[in-house]
């Protein structure tokens, strides 16, 4: 299984430049591709939004939080988005890859795996988080 060279260009400019809020990858043709780029202002209810609700993603997502210090803080959020929908031999295909392709995108701070909506709610994100 390939990455694609703008998958790690497209993840250090999340990281680094903070470009995007989200970005949405899929495998396609043996190779992981960028689906979708979420902007800057996109919030995390766009981000649930863009995932398929019968095919399995990668995901990163930077989130934004605030401590009980008081303090802005962010993390990188790595989801693994696996539907029970889904094929069997997609769950597979993703299931088998997710480790190799996470060790392309250096900066994941947290990981998460969801086969429902519910396993990836805002109040786990931000539990998960702090």
């Amino acid at each position: 299984m390939g990455v694609h060279d703008d998958c790690k260009l497209k993840f250090l400019e999340l990281k680094a430049k903070r470009n995007y809020r989200f970005i949405v990858f899929k495998i396609e043709a043996q190779q992981v591709v960028v689906e979708k780029l979420g902007g800057p202002r996109e919030s995390y209810d766009d981000f649930t939004a863009s995932l398929p609700p019968s095919e399995c993603r990668y995901a990163v997502f930077d989130f934004d939080f605030t401590t009980d210090e008081n303090v802005q803080k962010s993390k990188i959020y790595f989801i693994a988005w696996s539907p029970d929908s889904s094929k069997v031999r997609m769950k597979m295909v993703y299931a088998s890859t997710k480790d190799r392709f996470k060790r392309e995108l250096d900066g994941i701070q947290v990981e998460l795996q969801a086969t429902d909506p519910s396993e990836m709610s805002l109040d786990i994100v931000k539990a998960r988080a702090i």
